[in-house]
């Protein structure tokens, strides 16, 4: 009975290891998409029919595997099929192209923490749809981000912004839109493997992507260096992150899980300073650094009043 503590306690440190490699691999990843998207030459609408048509394909493949005749729970009833399409269409496909265009516009660290602020933008739905009445925390966390954003895309001079408009714009519909991501598909996740319900969403986006601009069509000139990058996109911004995290569930439940969602940012300033060149002010850093601790404290108070609520039942 004594050694038990010591086994759950290295299963969630296993589980916290895996968890952080798939931050690690989004925040490779999103470096990588600044070098395609601003270096390569590669109009969007043929890159985001690329990556979300061999992703969706590869996922449901590895779900197929797994789960056999299970994948096609996510057709159920027409509520299922809403719910899917809906995350397809105004979750992951918006989300895929509206960051897209942040990095292309700007780059990946901005568009990284803009994006970052999804939970923050699932909080101000539910104030706004749901009515519920803001919490001090709530308000702590909104002003502490606020001032982060605020330095972030300033550099501290509020006469200027460090990035152009237009990519702040597509950022903070990148973050919306990975608020929907998060929320659209809560009620699948509960009935189906998430795995699947990416998949198929992922599928289903690429098909709508394929119907503005097939693949097969303007197809854009590919250097060796193009080629290498979007299959690493693929790969290290869908596959691997994705099948870290769940396997990364086996050891450690999603409330730690979640603890280490702040290494997606850091990973993606380390590595666009790094390989990229990207001029970073220390007051942009700052700014980051409060929008994570933000983020962080919102997801620690929901953590503990999930677990309050839930001993209370």
């Amino acid at each position: 009975m004594e050694k038990q503590p010591v086994v759950q306690h290295k299963n969630i440190t296993k589980g916290i290891f895996w968890a952080t490699l798939a931050s690690a691999f989004w925040g490779i990843s999103g470096t990588i998409l600044q070098f395609v998207s601003q270096n390569a030459n590669i109009p969007a609408a043929w890159f985001l029919s690329v990556r979300t048509l061999f992703s969706g394909v590869i996922l449901l493949f590895i779900s197929a595997i797994l789960y056999r005749g299970k994948i096609f729970g996510v057709f159920r009833d027409v509520h299922s099929i809403l719910l899917i399409f809906g995350y397809a269409i105004f979750g992951l496909g918006a989300n895929l192209l509206s960051f897209f265009l942040s990095v292309q516009t700007g780059n990946a660290a901005s568009a990284t923490i803009l994006q970052y602020l999804a939970p923050l933008f699932i909080l101000l739905g539910g104030l706004v749809f749901k009515h519920r009445i803001p919490s001090k925390i709530d308000v702590l966390v909104f002003v502490i981000a606020l001032v982060g954003v605020v330095l972030s895309i300033t550099k501290g001079d509020l006469s200027q912004l460090s990035i152009p408009p237009v990519s702040l714009f597509w950022g903070v519909i990148s973050g919306i839109t990975a608020a929907c991501y998060v929320v659209i598909p809560r009620p699948l996740m509960a009935q189906n493997s998430p795995l699947t319900v990416l998949g198929w969403g992922t599928l289903i986006a690429g098909f709508f992507f394929n119907l503005h601009q097939p693949v097969w069509e303007n197809v854009p000139h590919l250097t060796t260096g193009s080629v290498v990058g979007i299959a690493a996109i693929v790969v290290f911004g869908t596959v691997l992150p994705f099948a870290c995290l769940l396997y990364s569930m086996h050891f450690a439940s999603s409330e730690d899980v979640s603890l280490v969602d702040a290494v997606q940012p850091v990973m993606t300033f380390a590595l666009s300073i790094i390989f990229l060149h990207t001029q970073i002010s220390f007051m942009e850093i700052v700014g980051s650094v409060l929008v994570i601790i933000a983020i962080y404290i919102l997801q620690s108070y929901r953590r503990k009043a999930d677990q309050a609520a839930a001993r209370t039942e």
